[in-house]
């Protein structure tokens, strides 16, 4: 049997489904005394949850909402997060305020102080979050142009955007804070990529002033079957790339085999690893290069 501070503890159905306030805990019955007990966990300035539900992001999301003005959303990162995106929710908690509301600071929060419409706002989860276009705006707006790419093109990988309302909603945004970063990505960006190597290696070359190689494209051989889809292609040299990452090593036989049907049907290929991309762009672009031009 659970205690807290020499009471039993007592957990009233109405406080096991989400995050609450000390208020609401009040009106169960309950004081910052029992509170303090195993059964719970605090989440921030007077928010808990109950110890039995699993320690999700989720909920301290919650309990940031329970803390922001009408019209707020989340933005940011954290938006991004809602959204389906890879990126850290609460590395800090990130929300936009309207400009006309009465809030300086919440503990915990980074609070963006920008226009914000119910036209910029969807629900998520049951919480107010930016919609997608502004929020990879925002994101893009933080970091690089290949990073920028990255987020682009894995949110649109993943169905939650479509290149042609990107560019559509940039034309409508000017003045909109990280506009000129995200129209900047998405003269780069590519649908078609499957994973965040293969937009950093395809933008080592880019940048580096080489061809746009294509993305995912499939090959066939004279016979017309399917062989394979490097990563990224350029057809005039028929010379596949391809990103070789962590589970290259689970599917050896198989992408072997791939390898050889490739080559066997007249195409090139060059693999490179994280390390290659990351840590040595320029061998990748000369190795490229002389593809290219050998």
């Amino acid at each position: 049997m659970l205690h807290a501070m020499g009471r039993e503890a007592r957990v009233p159905e109405a406080l096991r489904r989400g995050p609450f306030t000390l208020d609401d805990a009040r009106r169960h019955g309950l004081d910052v005394s029992h509170l303090r007990g195993r059964s719970w966990r605090r989440l921030g300035p007077a928010a808990y949850v109950w110890s039995g539900l699993p320690d999700d992001p989720i909920h301290r999301l919650e309990a940031a909402r329970l803390r922001l003005p009408i019209g707020a959303a989340f933005s940011g990162s954290t938006a991004g997060w809602l959204h389906g995106l890879d990126v850290a929710p609460c590395k800090p908690i990130e929300a936009t305020v309207p400009t006309g509301a009465g809030v300086s600071a919440r503990s915990g929060i980074v609070i963006h102080r920008r226009a914000i419409t119910k036209d910029d706002v969807v629900r998520i989860r049951g919480l107010p979050a930016t919609g997608i276009e502004r929020t990879l705006a925002e994101l893009c707006g933080r970091s690089t142009l290949t990073e920028g790419v990255v987020i682009v093109d894995t949110a649109m990988h993943a169905g939650l955007a479509r290149l042609a309302s990107l560019r559509s909603w940039t034309i409508g945004s000017a003045g909109f804070h990280g506009i000129d970063n995200l129209r900047n990505v998405l003269d780069y960006a590519e649908p078609a990529a499957e994973s965040p190597m293969e937009s950093r290696l395809r933008m080592v070359l880019v940048l580096a002033g080489l061809p746009r190689p294509r993305v995912q494209v499939p090959i066939h051989d004279r016979w017309r079957r399917f062989i394979g889809r490097p990563d990224l292609y350029y057809e005039q040299v028929r010379l596949g790339i391809e990103y070789d990452g962590g589970n290259h090593r689970d599917s050896l036989a198989e992408d072997n085999r791939r390898q050889n049907r490739l080559l066997n049907a007249g195409v090139q290929l060059l693999r490179f690893t994280a390390g290659d991309v990351m840590g040595n762009p320029e061998w990748v672009v000369t190795q490229v290069r002389a593809m290219l031009t050998g």
